[in-house]
């Protein structure tokens, strides 16, 4: 397996489970039913965004009441119950937003698909309003930005109630080598409802197990590496990270502009499909999203399912391997693909230099002292930090509270680093570019004339480990990610009670194309499943 593919900045510390053998290993109640934790029926339980949209087209809901049975939701199961921990805070006015909505509604203006649909954003998405936006961290508690995100200030317009932030792995994951994915400083670890000691991976790790346990309709994760179609992975759902400068990452707390992007995290394609043609499109405050079309019509990759003339591309010697398990389920998901009317070359070459991993991480780290120092600045002279600097300051006072299972190396390593002028940073990021696009993707793809590439996402999830930190199989996620292309993932099966999805991803603006195989998929083999909340996994 290429280093690329291990190191920490893919969210997902690489060791080797990937057998039954293994699980056992790993002391899981190996006879009999695993317990679970009893959790109250709900009334909304798996609804599309399309199905609330004809219950209160009937009357039968209203924004309002979907608002308030979806609150109802959280404050069961995130701090009593199997206590998932995986929302910050709610939104203060949600139910006056709602009740907006149901007056257009009932003067007949509906604005949209998302139109009165309560959506949770990460923490890490600027949100003007009486919610915070902190990245997790106990730094920025409090911080509440001069004005909104693009993200949120389109989910607005489109009608969308924004019920709350999600935890998150803290600075999305970019303080410490040795980190646990889920927790952070404000929201503590947060659990896995599939099973409560597996780890919801990524740093959009609230979002994820929210909608995996129908908190709300959808929502919005932020990816860098791994972070939105790895904990999607682990969460039975869809995740879709768009090609970079497809959605602004204006009003969003960075780690890296030259991978950084916001995407949407649902139950079913159809459902990401509709929060992406929201968020996505031109931006001013964003120079990257000068590319992206003006009016989004995903919609229309929502077809029958017929995949006669795709052209599906295998990648096994640099994507295969991780996990013995999500390997056969990616080989099952080929002959229904075939069945489909795709054609699959299998296998193809995708070129993976082995100092892929370490020249990403440069990368990011300089991005990160640049981009966050920019963040800071923008929160006006009254914010609590100005600087990278002043929070390893703050980190290094309030170690207790921030720090008590791993440290903040990550932010020192950045802290060194000079400006984004150095011949240092420039050639790693020139390098990065030409091995992923270039060399990568683009010469796979143009070679067997493709359409698309598949691969297993990740391994099942692994336990969380707050003494030695993350570890599982590696992903998929590093190549498009660095490249800035689209990836998508959607639920390919389960291993013992595990989700375990596959990635399909491809050259720069092929959304469509990818949305279409996702969704053709997706109807073939209905994989999502909800979570049982079990106490630890079934074998």
């Amino acid at each position: 397996m290429s280093e690329q593919l291990v190191h920490r900045r893919a969210f997902l510390k690489v060791g080797a489970l990937g057998t039954l053998a293994a699980f056992a290993a790993e002391g899981v109640q190996a006879a009999g039913q695993p317990a679970s934790v009893p959790v109250p029926p709900f009334e909304l339980d798996e609804l599309s965004i399309a199905a609330l949209q004809e219950l209160m087209a009937s009357g039968a809901e209203t924004s309002r009441s979907i608002t308030e049975k979806y609150l109802a939701r959280i404050a069961a199961l995130d701090r009593q119950g199997p206590e998932l921990r995986q929302v910050l805070e709610t939104n203060p006015a949600a139910f006056t937003i709602a009740g907006e909505r149901d007056a257009e509604r009932k003067a007949g203006r509906v604005r949209g698909p998302l139109h009165g649909i309560p959506i949770l954003l990460k923490d890490n998405i600027g949100t003007a309003d009486r919610m915070t936006t902190t990245a997790g961290s106990l730094a920025l508690e409090g911080s509440i930005p001069p004005k909104d995100s693009f993200v949120a200030r389109k989910l607005r317009e489109a009608g969308a109630i924004l019920l709350g932030k999600t935890n998150m792995s803290e600075w999305a994951n970019f303080r410490s080598t040795h980190s646990t994915s889920g927790w952070s400083g404000r929201g503590g670890l947060g659990r896995n409802p599939y099973a409560l000691d597996r780890n919801t991976s990524g740093s959009s790790s609230g979002s994820g197990a929210s909608i995996a346990a129908n908190y709300a309709a959808a929502a919005i994760g932020t990816e860098t590496d791994g972070s939105i179609v790895s904990p999607a992975n682990n969460c039975c759902l869809v995740g879709i990270k768009p090609t970079l400068g497809l959605v602004s990452r204006a009003g969003i707390i960075p780690i890296a502009h030259s991978q950084d992007t916001a995407g949407p995290m649902a139950r079913s394609v159809g459902d990401a499909v509709a929060l992406l043609a929201a968020i996505a499109g031109p931006d001013p405050a964003d120079r990257d999203t000068k590319r992206a079309r003006g009016t989004i019509e995903y919609e229309r990759a929502l077809g029958p399912g017929d995949l006669k003339g795709v052209r599906i591309g295998v990648p096994r010697k640099a994507l295969f391997g991780g996990s013995a398990h999500a390997d056969q389920m990616i080989d099952a998901a080929i002959g229904v693909l075939k069945k489909l009317g795709a054609e699959i070359i299998d296998p193809v070459v995708l070129h993976v230099p082995e100092t892929l991993g370490k020249s990403e991480l440069k990368v990011l780290l300089y991005e990160f002292k640049h981009d966050l120092n920019a963040y800071l600045a923008s929160l006006g002279p009254g914010a609590r930090l100005k600087s990278l600097k002043d929070a390893i300051v703050f980190n290094e006072a309030n170690q207790d509270r921030e720090m008590p299972y791993f440290g903040q190396e990550l932010f020192l390593d950045a802290e060194k680093k000079g400006p984004l002028t150095s011949a240092d940073y420039v050639e790693a990021l020139t390098r990065n570019r030409q091995a992923t696009r270039a060399s990568g993707v683009d010469a796979v793809m143009t070679r067997h004339r493709l359409d698309a590439l598949i691969a297993p996402t990740s391994g099942p999830p692994s336990l969380t480990d707050l003494v030695n930190g993350d570890y599982g199989p590696g992903g998929a996620s590093s190549i498009p990610a660095i490249a800035g292309y689209p990836h998508i993932t959607v639920p390919a099966g389960f291993v013992c009670g595990l989700p375990v999805g596959m990635s399909i991803f491809g050259k720069a603006w092929s959304e469509a194309t990818l949305i279409r195989v996702a969704y053709a998929y997706e109807q073939a083999t209905k994989h999502r499943q909800p979570p049982r909340f079990l106490k630890t996994v079934e074998l």
